[in-house]
């Protein structure tokens, strides 16, 4: 399963790092996407800023589910503006969110720590 993890990671670090940079370098089509969802340039920079941050945290131990998540929920943000604004496909977002998904899956016994609660099966040592 690590290696599975690791390609993951890597896939997603590579296409959040591309999208994320080129949000926050402005590159002109990212300028342009923005523009026409209608929320201003400042949610262009929250969104490469949140990508970024979310690639960081899936190399970070015990914060990979952290990532996974902050990027999953990127990634639904991204099929709907797709969906209802932007058009034409919303597959790339889609195999993100679930590349996202999978490694959460992966992850998921840090989530009782993320959220605070000691693991049961841990509280018994």
């Amino acid at each position: 399963m690590t290696y599975i993890s690791v390609g993951l990671r890597i896939l997603l670090s590579i296409a959040f790092l591309g999208a994320g940079g080129a949000k926050l370098a402005g590159v002109e089509m990212m300028v342009m996407t923005f523009d026409q969802i209608g929320w201003g340039q400042g949610f262009r920079y929250l969104t490469g800023a949140i990508e970024v941050i979310g690639v960081v945290l899936l190399w970070l131990p015990r914060r990979q589910v952290i990532g996974a998540a902050v990027l999953g929920g990127t990634m639904v943000g991204g099929v709907l503006t797709h969906w209802f604004i932007l058009g034409p496909s919303a597959v790339p977002a889609i195999v993100l969110g679930l590349l996202s998904a999978a490694v959460l899956y992966i992850y998921r016994t840090q989530i009782p720590e993320v959220l605070g609660r000691e693991n049961s099966s841990q509280a018994k040592l």
